[in-house]
């Protein structure tokens, strides 16, 4: 049996983290959490996780920072930002330095699923960083 999708969470707000990683285990992913960037950073430097959900502002380093960083990986994971931010700028920036995917607090925990299953798959359905989501990505939404 394939190993699940590791996701790494990384928010300083525990309740949020903690809704999100039980939220995203039940769904079958393996999840991680790191309460602020760089704990997150090392974690994405040595466990390596197919998807990183980043909260864009916090103490010890932010979520613009964490991005910065993977742009320095050879094969980084990709980004979900989470943010209560409502500027524009700051969501252009976040997808200029490789966010695949932005969500504005408060969002519904259907919208984060789809994000996730669309950039990754769904658990143990091959969607690694490295393959299986080529396809989701091209075709993101059945009608």
């Amino acid at each position: 049996m394939p190993t699940p999708q590791t996701i790494l969470i990384i928010d300083d707000d525990r309740e949020i983290s903690s809704t999100l990683s039980n939220v995203l285990g039940a769904a079958g992913y393996n999840v991680l959490t790191a309460s602020n960037g760089l704990e997150g950073r090392k974690q994405i430097d040595t466990q390596h996780p197919d998807l990183v959900i980043t909260d864009m502002m916090m103490p010890r380093m932010g979520g613009f920072p964490i991005l910065e960083h993977l742009k320095s990986l050879e094969t980084p994971p990709k980004v979900i930002m989470i943010t209560a931010n409502e500027g524009g700028r700051h969501k252009a920036y976040a997808e200029m330095l490789g966010a695949v995917d932005y969500l504005r607090k408060p969002f519904a925990m259907e919208v984060l699923l789809e994000s996730v299953e669309n950039n990754i798959g769904k658990p143990n359905e091959g969607g690694s960083a490295t393959g299986g989501s080529e396809k989701l990505r091209r075709s993101p939404r059945k009608t």
